[in-house]
Parts: C-alpha cells; structure tokens; sequence
C-alpha cells in the first residue's frame, strides 16, 4: 500500500515504514503528525484518486527531528569587472517517519 501526499508544494510517493525529508513543520519532535492531502491511494490494485484529494483519507507519521542540509553556495561574478558576491544557504528540513495510510 502507498500513497502520494502533498506537503510544502512538493509532492511525495509514501509507504509505511518510509523516512523522508519535507519542508519545515511546526510540530516538535517525538510528536505525532497527519498530512490530509492525499492525492493518491494503491492498496494492492484497489485504487483511489483524489480530485484533488482522496476524501477521508490521511496519512500518519512521527516527527523524528528537525535540521538543516548542507550549504549550497551561491557565487556570482561579471568578467571583466571587480564584481564577485558569495553568499551560502542552508535549508531546514523535518524528517518523518511514516507509521500508516489510512484511507
């Protein structure tokens, strides 16, 4: 059984079990989470399809901790000129652990 969730504009494929990095939550780690916008539910050929979302259906997950990637650096620079700017970011993320699809 999967499902496909929507959460932080972006679009997951989930199972249960699974680990995965979204957007920033504002939930605290340890806690329980359920993410209502299910696009899309296979339970073994049995398939559901949300227009847009699959009604009555959710999906659970735990918190696992909250960090931030790796640095991307980001450098800009015009030939000839004395113009070089650099600048890093790092983007915070939340890890889940999904516990079950419930539709």
């Amino acid at each position: 059984m999967y499902a496909v969730i929507k959460t932080g504009g972006k679009q997951y494929r989930v199972e249960e079990g699974d680990i995965l990095r979204v957007e920033l939550l504002d939930v605290e780690p340890k806690k329980a989470f359920t993410f209502d916008q299910v696009l899309f539910v296979d339970n073994g050929g049995d398939v559901a399809i949300g227009r847009p979302t699959v009604d009555g259906a959710s999906v659970e997950a735990e918190v696992i901790r909250h960090a931030r990637a790796k640095k991307v650096v980001i450098f800009k620079s015009h030939r000839m000129k004395t113009y070089r700017r650099t600048r890093g970011h790092r983007q915070g993320f939340t890890e889940v652990r999904i516990k079950g699809i419930s539709v």
